[in-house]
């Protein structure tokens, strides 16, 4: 059977990627994608060295810096890619790549990280995240609405959904009045385990777009000169970020995989202000032994259990978040390194490889033919 993977862009190491990477060691399958902008090393680590058949989008001017400008041409370009001759596609969506147009006797599976959020849920947020006012916002809205209908057309064709969570799933029923299954994305509790060390730090691992809330991380340290963050990770914010941090914030980029270990095994704790989908780093922190600090909503409230294995926050924003530091070392949390991971362990690799097998089994055998 010949298989194909679709992933929306390949440019950055995050959560949506490691599960590509899952997909492409249990199937073998070829990787298409909007974009591939890997670093070596990422590509060794998302793809296995291998590069994916990509789009026009590839070859416009600065595309390799800003793809995203793209955005209108995303739907065309996704549905020129030619699966003709595949057996079964597989697609890792949390944009496009659902999109993807399919031939008569093919299968898609499609695992959805979210629906497109800026389209769907996060309109508002996005426009001002990105200084889109006036003119310029008006056009994006248009913009926006027709991604939506685009989206919805082409989400009805697919033959099985499978949802990375729970929140991810309704949002599914809400957007696309669709059921679909949930497998959790996989922690890879072979690579984060715990060691020794002093904690020293509290750590922020995210890549710096707006919605992650990483300047409210910061402003919170900014109130907190006696304590040190640092943050790990790489993005279009990175520069904005840079320009006044507090001398307590330091950045490192994007670190090799042992670096980033070592940076959760010596953190008092993860923190993370996103309103993700599902939100895979904190259970990698707990599989190191670390704690963490979330705020109160979406895909954390599936992995991250109040009091035990970390504390909530309630709002992204600087007060809450240095609350909850404070409120953090004085009561700390329940379980202890060895309790933590027993929790990551839960959502490890074996576990999502022997859910995904089943989920393209059922698929396979219930699609029309």
């Amino acid at each position: 059977m010949r298989i194909a993977l679709v992933h929306d862009w390949l440019a950055v190491q995050g959560g949506a990627e490691r599960v590509t990477r899952e997909l492409i060691d249990l199937f073998d399958p070829d990787v298409f994608a909007l974009v591939d902008f890997l670093t070596p090393q990422a590509r060794q680590e998302v793809l296995g060295g291998r590069h994916a058949r990509t789009t026009f989008i590839q070859q416009l001017p600065f595309a390799r810096t800003h793809f995203r400008s793209y955005l209108p041409l995303f739907p065309m370009a996704i549905e020129r890619l030619d699966l003709r001759g595949y057996d079964l596609v597989l697609s890792a969506s949390y944009a496009v790549a659902k999109g993807v147009r399919t031939h008569p006797g093919q299968v898609h599976l499609s695992y959805i990280h979210t629906p497109m959020r800026y389209a769907w849920v996060m309109e508002d947020d996005y426009l001002r995240d990105h200084g889109m006012h006036g003119l310029k916002g008006m056009l994006l809205r248009q913009v926006l609405s027709r991604l939506r209908r685009w989206d919805r057309d082409h989400t009805a064709r697919i033959t099985c959904l499978v949802a990375n969570s729970h929140n991810t799933a309704d949002r599914i029923r809400t957007c696309y009045g669709r059921e679909s299954r949930v497998v959790h994305p996989p922690v890879d509790v072979d690579r984060f385990t715990p060691g020794p060390g002093p904690r020293g730090h509290f750590l922020a691992v995210s890549r710096l777009v707006p919605y992650k809330r990483v300047d409210r991380i910061i402003d919170a340290f900014r109130g907190m000169p006696d304590r040190r963050l640092v943050i790990c990770g790489d993005g279009p914010e990175r520069a904005r970020l840079m320009r006044s941090p507090p001398p307590n914030v330091r950045f490192v980029g994007e670190v090799p995989h042992a670096e980033l270990v070592q940076l959760m095994r010596g953190a008092h704790a993860l923190i993370a202000a996103a309103h993700e989908d599902f939100g895979l780093t904190p259970l990698e922190a707990n599989a190191c032994g670390t704690p963490v600090l979330a705020l109160a909503a979406g895909g954390y409230l599936e992995t991250v259990v109040d009091g035990d294995t970390g504390l909530f926050f309630p709002a992204a924003e600087a007060a809450p978040i240095r609350a909850a530091v404070e409120r953090f070392e004085r009561t700390g949390v329940r379980a202890g390194p060895e309790a933590l991971r027993a929790h990551a362990l839960r959502f490890g690799r074996e576990v999502f490889r022997a859910a995904m097998r089943d989920a393209v089994d059922q698929c396979l055998r219930h699609a029309p033919h």
